[in-house]
Order: structure tokens, then sequence, then C-alpha cells
């Protein structure tokens, strides 16, 4: 059978139980069609990159699977139904690895670190804060001929006489 990775997106406002027993109703229904569920991951209530459908953060959720096609399309749809699923997309993998995913890899090497790793060197950044400042490496562009009529090469320029 060929195996796939599927990640889900859940609302923000449902708990990390609700989207347990999503995982688990999920599973459900591929090992009913004949599948079967391998490692599954966690990972959080994380910002998204865009609103989707007025939520500004969801819970991520991973799952490896090992099923008929017909298995992940039943469980797909069942997704499309659900409210609290904002998104999802299975990708089809040539195999399954037993080490934790790059999410939780990442997470795990910035607890470690001590913070986020963006926030370690917003001190260098000097008095601008980041935003906007002078720009002392460009020169001036001097006059950009905004107020200049502007000229026509189409049309000669003929006196009437």
């Amino acid at each position: 059978m060929p195996l796939y990775e599927h990640v889900f997106l859940a609302r923000q406002d449902v708990s990390a139980q609700q989207v347990e027993n999503l995982t688990e109703q999920m599973s459900g229904i591929i090992t009913e069609n004949g599948g079967t569920v391998g490692k599954k991951e966690y990972w959080g209530l994380r910002p998204v990159s865009y609103r989707i459908k007025k939520n500004r953060k969801a819970h991520y959720q991973l799952i490896d699977l090992d099923a008929p096609p017909a298995a992940v399309a039943e469980m797909e749809r069942q997704m499309g139904l659900n409210e609290d699923i904002l998104r999802f997309m299975t990708i089809r993998v040539e195999e399954h690895t037993d080490q934790p995913s790059a999410i939780l890899t990442r997470r795990d090497r910035d607890d470690r670190r001590g913070g986020r790793g963006g926030d370690r060197d917003r001190g260098d950044r000097g008095d601008r804060g980041g935003r906007g400042g002078d720009r002392g490496d460009r020169g001036d562009r001097g006059d950009r001929g905004g107020d200049r009529p502007r000229r026509d090469d189409n049309k000669s320029e003929k006196s009437e006489d």
C-alpha cells in the first residue's frame, strides 16, 4: 500500500484534547478502510501565514498513513465536512521515518537555546528598532523629474504659419 504524510490545521478555539479526538476519528476511518496509522505528532498551536476563516492561529497535527487511496479519499472527504478543520494536505512519500519531524526538531533546539530563534539578535538593530530610519548607505537620488513636462516623441514639432 502507498505511504502518506497527512497534516491538518484545526481551528484555534478548539482544545488540544478535541484535536486529539479529531485525530482518532480520522485514524478510525483509515483503519476501517484497510489502512494503518503510524506516528502521530501534535505540533501545537502555531500562527498561520495568513488568516484562514478569521483564524490567525491553528492547531497543527501530522499523521503517517499506510493506506489505500480510497481510504485517504474518504478521510479527506470527512475532513472537508468538519467545521473544526481549516486546511489539510496529504502527500505521498517513499518511506516513513522514526525520527521526529523537522518542526519538532526545531522546537526542541529552540527550547535548549533559551527562547525563539529570532529574539536573540534584536539588540543589534541600533536605535531604529528595525523599522525604516536613516539609510546612510544610500546616496542622494537626485532630481527624479516629477515636475518636468512630458515629452512626446511621436509628434513632430511643426510651427503653424
